[in-house]
């Protein structure tokens, strides 16, 4: 339960992280894009709401009964657009993230330990996209490998009164993968290789990534938690993780 906790504090860390000198410039610059994007999006919805109205109402409704659809339909709109907003921000700012959290990961770890990932040349880069494509792909596979059995878990009576325990522990685990790809990724390391130092810390992690689900789920904060949680998995594995970095689990790991 400590390294639970403790988890949970190394996220909590990322949003002092992202305002440190160094680091502020690769977690706000995609924020700032996304927001910007959706709030194009949101005004562009606003002033079209009119004329959308005109053709969807029928022409041949009273003037009073039109104007009082308007009425009860703008609400309902603005509801739609906090939805849509909500559920959808996440993976738009993800998309435009990428590019940056592993920028960010590294401004963080230079920040904290004073030394960088080792760099990469952009021949080297080229070199290493096979490697990398199928890092994905094993990562893909990874995931629907418990996804689909924890669907259908999720309709046999009975045994479905777990399936939500099961699928909160499965996406903290997931959210934990998925942004210490960046740090360890810095390292040049594989899937497999990030799961399986992960486990020696899953109590961390699973507080890691618990807290992230959770996070992600509060308004104005889930504009944020993409940069607080790469920091944050950063500090993880620069305080807790990479010490262990050589350790031999059935595959070496990079020793830098």
């Amino acid at each position: 339960m400590g390294d639970f906790i403790q988890g949970s504090r190394y996220l909590l860390s990322g949003f002092k992280l992202i305002n440190q000198p160094g680091v502020r410039r690769f977690a706000y610059i995609p924020i700032l894009i996304n927001t910007l994007l959706f709030a194009g999006a949101i005004w562009l919805g606003i002033n079209q709401f009119d004329y959308w109205m005109t053709q969807l109402t029928p022409t041949w409704l009273p003037e009073w009964l039109s104007n009082a659809l308007m009425w009860i339909l703008w609400p309902l709109f603005a509801v739609l657009i906090v939805l849509i907003v909500f559920f959808t921000f996440s993976i738009l700012a993800n998309i435009v993230a990428a590019p940056f959290n592993g920028l960010l990961a590294e401004a963080v770890e230079k920040r904290l330990s004073n030394q960088a990932p080792p760099e990469q040349t952009v021949w080297q880069l080229i070199a290493d996209t096979p490697r990398m494509i199928f890092n994905e792909l094993r990562k893909l596979g990874y995931l629907l490998k418990w996804m689909i059995p924890l669907f259908i878990l999720s309709w046999i009576p009975g045994l479905n009164l777990i399936a939500p325990l099961l699928w909160l522990f499965f996406s903290s685990w997931t959210l934990a993968l998925d942004y210490h790809d960046y740090p360890m990724g810095n390292h040049l390391m594989g899937f497999k290789q990030q799961r399986e130092l992960l486990r020696t810390k899953r109590s961390l992690a699973l507080g890691f990534g618990m807290t992230t689900l959770g996070a992600t789920m509060i308004p104005v904060i889930n504009f944020l938690i993409i940069p607080v949680a790469v920091a944050g998995a950063t500090a993880l594995y620069v305080g807790k993780l990479q010490k262990n970095n050589k350790i031999d689990l059935n595959n070496s790991f990079p020793t830098k």
